[in-house]
């Protein structure tokens, strides 16, 4: 995964400007709001809720073999912005605990409501998985299996001639 950063810009606090992938395994995560397992929300409060949605985040990812450092893409759709200027240091803190020091391309984004009821927060995040790098001995085999099959093939025009 490599870091976009054009020349001559500020850097970003917190996230990247823009992400490139190499081809690989893409996941999407659907929005992850604060609750639980059970889809019951354990608090009314954004921190708490921040905090199950990652969670959330990392499980889906994990069933598709993919880690938090995979995440391409994250959007995050919150209806409460003063709680969330005010509890920036500790989502900050929260974000390091379960993602690390891993900043993909993000955006934030303010709305009136969300569909789940108390959600404060909402997350949904792109990843992409890299490809499994290709063996040698795998190059090899198929390589002499290509080769044998041209063989065969020569063989049976000359027989037919």
């Amino acid at each position: 995964m490599e870091i976009l950063m054009p020349k001559d810009w500020a850097p970003p606090i917190g996230y990247a400007n823009g992400i490139a992938a190499k081809p690989g395994k893409i996941v999407f995560v659907a929005g992850q709001v604060g609750w639980d397992e059970q889809q019951k929300f354990q608090s009314e409060d954004i921190v708490p809720q921040f905090e199950q949605a990652l969670k959330n985040i990392v499980a889906v990812l994990a069933e598709a073999g993919a880690k938090p450092e995979h995440i391409c893409r994250m959007t995050a759709y919150c209806c409460d912005k003063p709680a969330y200027l005010a509890a920036r240091r500790q989502l900050g803190k929260i974000w390091m605990q379960h993602i690390g020091r891993h900043f993909p391309a993000m955006s934030m984004i303010f709305v009136s409501d969300l569909l789940d009821n108390p959600g404060k927060i909402e997350l949904e995040a792109t990843a992409v998985v890299p490809a499994a790098p290709v063996r040698r001995a795998a190059k090899k085999k198929a390589g002499a299996a290509r080769r044998g099959a041209k063989r065969a093939t020569t063989r049976r025009r000359r027989a037919r001639s």
